[in-house]
């Protein structure tokens, strides 16, 4: 995995200033957050980017798809 160093925060900078994180998010498309040296973690602005392109159908979908599982044995205890 190649990482541009202008992508690169600490898990601490991020934690501090997280909108620091999302400027370079929104100028480079991503940002890489280390954790203890090591990269752990990625912000993706959702802003222009192809991979992320999904319709509102399908966003629904997927956040749905999340809280049901998520929840699933409260939907299960109401469902009785």
């Amino acid at each position: 995995m190649l990482i541009n160093t202008s992508q690169v925060l600490s898990i601490t900078e991020a934690n501090q200033n997280f909108s620091r994180a999302t400027r370079i998010a929104d100028r480079e498309g991503s940002v890489v957050i280390f954790k203890n040296n090591r990269p752990q973690y990625m912000l993706v602005s959702l802003h222009d980017n192809p991979a992320l392109d999904l319709t509102d159908d399908e966003k629904i979908d997927v956040v749905a798809k999340r809280v049901l599982e998520k929840h699933r044995k409260a939907f299960e205890e109401l469902a009785k």
